[in-house]
């Protein structure tokens, strides 16, 4: 019954949820006991990374107070090393929740207000590029 169970809850999980869990793999680029950020699969740039908390909350503003601080000073230092290594201006922020029921926030390489503009199209990175553009930036931390 037991691993029955236990299947089912992972059947339900979202994908970041599965990701935090170890179950699918991801290029990720910090962690710690409340939150890990890695790198869009699905990116609008190279470079974007998604910053979630370990909680499973489907919306930002629903999660406990102290996360959401929390959330933003981890993400800081990132951010940082994504402006220090990405071809950008600064590292933008936002927040959509459309795509995953699961809160987290998008930290985007931009140069200007239309490359967070996420009706463009997504591009395409082989896993060899993901790995070298995650090593800049966690070496840039």
């Amino acid at each position: 019954m037991g691993l029955f169970v236990n299947y089912i809850y992972k059947k339900n999980m979202t994908i970041f949820s599965k990701i935090i869990a170890g179950d699918i793999p991801c290029f990720k680029i910090a962690e710690d006991e409340n939150f890990i950020a890695f790198l869009d699969v699905y990116p609008l740039v190279q470079g974007h990374v998604l910053v979630v908390p370990k909680i499973e909350v489907d919306k930002l503003f629903n999660l406990p107070d102290s996360y959401l601080s929390a959330m933003l000073l981890f993400a800081k230092p990132i951010a940082h090393a994504i402006e220090k290594t990405m071809d950008c201006n600064r590292c933008g922020i936002t927040v959509m929740g459309l795509e995953v029921p699961h809160a987290h926030m998008h930290l985007v390489p931009i140069n200007s207000a239309n490359d967070l503009n996420f009706t463009h199209p997504k591009i395409t990175i082989t896993k060899e590029e993901m790995e070298l553009i995650r090593e800049k930036i966690v070496a840039a931390i």
